[in-house]
């Protein structure tokens, strides 16, 4: 497998030299735009997956002390920071 991806690699890197510069441009930009898409989605899981327990968890809480909900609140919101900061990222990509 690994030999494979060197073989396209290389295959690109081929392709890429004999490319226009306004195409190979163009190109680099649809991959960083599709790096930071990515980065954007995994980092939205990533907060869902975290945010599952957690809301669990602060629901358990506040079911048994009512002061408790602003902690909860608080604590429910941190992993949404990691979209925000993917958000900034991939403007600052773009």
């Amino acid at each position: 497998m690994a030999i494979e991806l060197l073989t396209t690699l290389a295959e690109n890197a081929t392709l890429l030299e004999a490319m226009s510069p306004e195409t190979a441009e163009n190109l680099s930009v649809g991959y960083a735009q599709a790096a930071a898409a990515i980065a954007v989605g995994l980092a939205a899981l990533a907060s869902g997956y975290a945010e599952r327990g957690i809301g669990s968890a602060a629901i358990g809480a506040i079911a048994e002390d009512e002061d408790l909900f602003g902690k909860s609140l608080v604590i429910t919101v941190l992993p949404e920071t990691l979209v925000i900061f993917a958000l900034v990222v991939f403007i600052l990509v773009l």
